[in-house]
């Protein structure tokens, strides 16, 4: 398990088998147990033993109380445990004085998730934002390793290298994340330099979002043809993803792959990756792919809607996509409220079910921003015809005498803007409706 980008102060040493602690306090919106251990298989941990604990407050010293620290303490010899996870976030202190009961290596939800995005993040921006929420994480918590040098109001003989050190630290990280943070404007610049080459080809853009392991890399990868990491794990994606997708009827779009998110992301995270998650904000539809089998199905819409009004995206058109249904016994289809308008669609990305009909809905809720235009192409632009025919826009067709073509087509205004700079298609004249 990674301990983020540096060993500032000692901490005991631990293999991979864990003991999950798992803390349900007042006000707990669920039994998230589970979705943890998935959370510590997804870090690489074995999970070996589960200690659960119920509390009307936290101790502050140890979070569960000193008979409860025996007790697990206890668990974790037996079963030779050298990590405990713990499913609430801990302050310094409470780390610390467990791992000192315990004898083992301690990781609130907090560290274990950025552990996950340390493993994951692949691209140079996604490795600098990791880092970036790592080196904040640790920063917080940094007075804890110094804590037996530092001076003490009149302490004589205590005055000394400890404070020094201490400010030293705090120096060379604030220093690592300044720079991490110049570095990340110059990536967010070519972002929005992509986001405006995409503006410029008038394609729409459609995000995916959704819970972790809701199946959203794997829908991508059906609908564009991709090849994208897709595991049964949790944040098995973390860097974001582009393709050109066809929609109906000769429509097109750029869909994009997005990190999914969790319950009580941590804080550090999200404003680490927001760069990233901004892309959600500027798209022209978010696609909010659900786990159609999951029990905690409701919570999950929840927590992904919260983080998309964090981001403010929550006000960008919606689709839902319930994702599995090979899993349960929903049937494939369109979801309309009363007045016609397609709200979701339900499908099966493992096996395609449905998602010719997620194509459909997703160019009808894009709008149907099409025109109808006659156009005459020359004897020598056969090849841009076959184009026009593949993609099912031709109405009409008759050849004039001099061989010209003249074709009635419906299409997009953006694919025609397309297809005139790219392909030299007339723009022709609009055919009245």
């Amino acid at each position: 398990m990674g301990s983020g980008p540096a060993d500032l102060f000692a901490r005991p040493s631990g293999g991979e088998r864990a003991v999950v602690l798992h803390v349900r306090l007042p006000g707990d919106a669920l039994d998230a147990a589970e979705e943890f251990e998935a959370l510590g298989d997804s870090a690489g941990a074995e999970v070996v033993g589960r200690f659960r604990h119920r509390r009307d407050t936290p101790d502050p010293r140890t979070f569960i109380g000193r008979g409860k620290v025996a007790e697990l303490a206890e668990q974790v010899q037996a079963l030779e445990a050298g990590l405990v996870l713990v499913d609430q976030p801990l302050s310094a202190a409470q780390e610390r004085n467990l791992e000192a009961d315990l004898g083992c290596r301690v990781l609130d939800r907090t560290g274990l998730i950025l552990d996950i995005f340390a493993q994951r993040a692949r691209t140079f921006e996604g490795r600098l934002q990791v880092e970036l929420a790592q080196l904040k994480h640790v920063s917080s918590r940094l007075v804890r390793g110094w804590s037996h040098l530092e001076r003490q109001k009149g302490g004589i003989g205590l005055r000394g290298p400890g404070e020094k050190q201490l400010e030293m630290d705090r120096r060379m990280i604030g220093g690592r994340i300044q720079q991490i943070e110049r570095r990340l404007a110059k990536v967010r610049r070519t972002r929005e330099q992509g986001r405006k080459a995409r503006r410029k080809r008038e394609l729409p853009v459609v995000s995916l979002v959704g819970y972790t392991n809701a199946g959203k890399s794997t829908l991508f990868n059906h609908v564009t043809g991709s090849r994208r990491r897709a595991e049964d794990r949790l944040f098995a994606t973390l860097d974001p993803s582009w393709r050109r997708v066809e929609l109906a009827r000769g429509s097109a779009a750029v869909i994009s792959d997005t990190v999914g998110f969790i319950s009580r992301l941590p804080h550090d995270l999200v404003a680490a990756f927001r760069s990233t998650l901004e892309e959600v904000s500027d798209a022209d539809l978010l696609l909010h792919v659900i786990d159609a089998g999951a029990e905690e199905r409701e919570h999950q819409i929840e927590q992904v809607e919260a983080v998309l009004a964090e981001l403010g995206a929550d006000q960008v058109p919606t689709l839902r996509v319930y994702n599995k249904v090979d899993t349960c016994t929903l049937e494939p289809g369109r979801i309309e409220d009363d007045e016609g308008r397609v709200t979701g669609v339900r499908v099966s990305a493992a096996t395609g079910a449905g998602v010719e009909t997620l194509l459909e809905a997703v160019a009808e809720r894009l709008g149907p921003a099409r025109t109808r235009r006659r156009v005459h192409l020359r004897p020598d632009q056969g090849r841009l015809r076959a184009q026009l025919f593949r993609l099912g826009c031709v109405i009409e067709e008759h050849c004039a005498e001099d061989g010209q073509l003249a074709l009635e087509v419906e299409l997009p205004e953006h694919e025609l803007e397309r297809l005139h700079a790219r392909e030299g298609l007339p723009r022709g004249e609009v055919v009245p409706s």
